[in-house]
């Protein structure tokens, strides 16, 4: 690492990130729950994907089936609850808005996580400014964080990860204020799985190079591990070794692929359920899409039986469907996936999740139109009938809430709902579940 010394970024990153992000999400309206251990729940209930610090002192792990621990959540009470996306999401916004404040560039890069440019604020009290960055997000949005600084984003990581687990460094772990004697030897407590962009299959193979630790790919030789991993590995050493090679992006790039999909609350037969969920799956990304000026020619469906349950029939079939010229209109997105269900629906076979994925995507603006498509009904200069629907449609459902307008095949019902038996109110989205301060 010294031998990098010269050639270390001048810049600095802090990454600020939600602790227990969903768990202190519900704490936050349910002061009840400050003294027992929380578990939040995945789609359906089905499993462990928040926890709080007392649960995971029980050794829970997040991604641990719920039928698995039923006896520990007995006798320890703990509280379950089903996820309650819209209020997660409304936090963050609300979360990531105060953050914002504290650098001139933010980049969001998760629900609770967000790096900071902190560049021009060399020589200056970093540990102070992250302390105020905590008050200041704790007191207007009542969310706990810490704080990791570092040169690179991927040290920025970990240092929030020390901010996270290490009690005396009060929230905040700064490491450019270490030597770099101290940084490798507290490096050398990570696992190289822990490091940002080292997933399990390369974990496994650094493994077998005898590279098991943070500290062991950071002075491993950088040549050797990109001829046999890639540049992005490689990057990764840079990156350990102060080097960035991640910029901030303030500005989010348009995603290339849009997925909505959802396991059932419970399997069903019926081809008519199965499209009304497709349907509802095609809005969701279409109105994604959408938001980011884009627009699709192919999408694909799939239909999916349990896996979890071989003693059942299985049948995962999957259509890719051509839509012609790039659209964005969902009335022509659900026709095509529709009639793509039917196609690929076979009696006699429990169906557990569908979902759509729109691929092919390209800007609106500059997309290739079909010569032998029906040329469009003008309502104004360069604005279709259609457009000004799917504007309507769009703006129905921000201003009033996701649902509030929508099509026919997506049903009234929907008993193939997810299952969510313990969701919390909607407490900052819906007028009548507000909460409310009684004397």
């Amino acid at each position: 690492m010294s031998s990098t010394r010269s050639n270390r970024s001048s810049s600095l990153v802090a990454l600020v990130d939600g602790n227990n992000f969903y768990v202190s999400c519900e704490r936050l309206f349910d002061p009840r729950l400050e003294t027992r251990p929380v578990i939040v729940m995945s789609n359906n209930d089905g499993m462990v994907i928040s926890r709080s610090q007392e649960v995971k002192a029980l050794g829970i792990k997040m991604g641990a089936p719920m039928h698995h621990i039923r006896d520990v959540i007995k006798k320890h009470r703990i509280a379950t609850l089903s996820s309650n996306y819209g209020l997660y999401g409304d936090l963050s916004q609300r979360m990531m808005a105060v953050v914002g404040q504290f650098g001139p560039v933010q980049e969001i890069y998760s629900i609770d996580e967000s790096f900071l440019d902190l560049s021009d604020m060399q020589g200056r009290d970093l540990v102070g400014h992250a302390q105020e960055i905590r008050q200041r997000v704790r007191q207007w949005v009542g969310i706990p964080t810490c704080v990791g600084i570092a040169s690179t984003k991927t040290l920025a990581k970990l240092a929030n990860h020390v901010a996270k687990k290490r009690p005396e460094f009060e929230g905040v772990c700064d490491f450019t204020r270490m030597n770099e004697p101290d940084l490798v030897e507290l490096l050398g407590g990570f696992a190289a799985r822990d490091v940002w962009g080292v997933g399990r299959q390369s974990d496994a193979r650094l493994k077998e190079l005898g590279i098991r630790t943070a500290r062991d790919l950071l002075l491993a030789d950088s040549a050797a591990i990109s001829t046999r991993f890639g540049v992005v590995m490689e990057r990764t050493i840079s990156e350990l070794r102060g080097i960035g090679c991640q910029p901030l992006e303030a500005v989010a790039p348009d995603k290339k692929q849009i997925l909505s999909s959802r396991s059932f609350g419970r399997a069903t037969s019926d081809v008519e359920e199965l499209a009304e969920s497709v349907t509802m799956h095609v809005s969701t990304a279409a109105e994604k899409m959408r938001r980011q000026d884009s627009a699709c020619s192919t999408l694909q469906v799939f239909l999916k039986t349990n896996p979890f349950k071989p003693e059942l029939p299985q049948h995962h079939p999957t259509a890719t469907v051509r839509l012609g010229a790039p659209t964005d209109d969902s009335l022509k997105m659900v026709s095509a996936a529709v009639r793509a269900v039917r196609g690929l629906y076979r009696p006699g076979y429990k169906y557990h999740k569908t979902g759509v994925i729109l691929i092919d995507l390209q800007p609106k603006k500059v997309q290739q139109l079909d010569l032998f498509a029906d040329a469009p009904a003008l309502v104004s200069a360069g604005t279709t009938a259609r457009e000004r629907l799917m504007h309507t449609l769009d703006s129905v459902n921000r201003r009033s809430g996701r649902g509030t307008m929508r099509f026919a095949s997506e049903g009234v019902d929907h008993r193939w709902r997810m299952k969510r038996e313990k969701v919390s109110p909607a407490y900052t989205t819906q007028w009548e579940e507000l909460p409310v301060a009684r004397a």
